[in-house]
């Protein structure tokens, strides 16, 4: 393990991961057939030069760059971790920048510039239930973050077929060659000019909703089973409870 570890840390091995992922994303979108639902979403906030918040599950996250035609205009927060390291690099063949931090690598000052960006007019995208779980959960720090800016939230997601789909926490979706994929937008979620903590707790839940939502509806465009979110964090309460009694 420490020598995979060594061996993945050099900035040459990541250089040549990433060009192969690049060039494996390039494949993908070259001989894959792509549909795109709900483009004039974004397309209409981008034409009045309005700032916005796009939030995709963490699994889903590999072919965002086909969702719409401004890859160059997005900022993707990505963790400082090896993972996130690889995944800036590799997306920026494509245009793409990324802003590094999470809440234990640089959150803080992450969330400062993603808001010094909102208000110069740039999207943001962001994975609600990223690093590192639990999957399919929505945290607080993007509704926190569109409270703070003032910008709306878009919901994305996409579902593809042939896939595989890797046994990590985030049930992480690769396409296969030739597939067949559905991007798909959801509606925005206006903020309120200011929200206490029990109105923050009701958006975090629409978010969450909103993308199980589209992302169970795009897979069930292309026939593949429903990907259940993670309920560790439920299950902990229940113990929690039953400890108390």
């Amino acid at each position: 393990m420490r020598l995979i570890k060594s061996v993945t840390g050099s900035s040459v091995v990541q250089s040549i991961i990433c060009w192969i992922m690049f060039i494996y994303m390039r494949l993908l979108a070259w001989t894959g057939r792509w549909q795109i639902v709900g483009q004039e979403v974004p397309e209409y906030w981008v034409e009045k030069g309005k700032p916005f918040i796009v939030a995709f599950w963490h699994g889903r996250l590999l072919m965002m760059f086909l969702a719409w035609r401004y890859p160059d205009r997005i900022h993707i927060l990505i963790s400082g971790h090896r993972d996130g390291r690889l995944i800036s690099r590799t997306i920026g063949h494509f245009g793409t920048r990324t802003v590094v931090g999470s809440r234990r690598h640089g959150g803080t000052s992450a969330a400062l510039g993603i808001a010094r960006l909102l208000k110069k007019g740039k999207v943001v995208g962001v994975t609600p239930d990223g690093p590192s779980g639990p999957r399919m959960r929505v945290k607080e720090g993007i509704i926190t973050l569109a409270l703070m800016s003032g910008v709306p939230i878009i919901p994305l997601t996409y579902a593809c077929r042939p896939r595989k789909v890797f046994e990590s926490w985030d049930r992480f979706n690769l396409p296969l060659p030739f597939c067949r994929g559905v991007l798909m937008w959801g509606a925005p979620m206006e903020m309120p000019g200011d929200a206490d903590a029990g109105l923050k707790e009701c958006l975090r839940l629409e978010l969450e909703t909103k993308l199980q939502e589209i992302t169970d509806l795009a897979d069930e465009m292309l026939g593949n089973p429903r990907t259940l979110p993670d309920d560790a964090n439920v299950a902990e309460s229940l113990r929690k409870t039953h400890r108390a009694v």
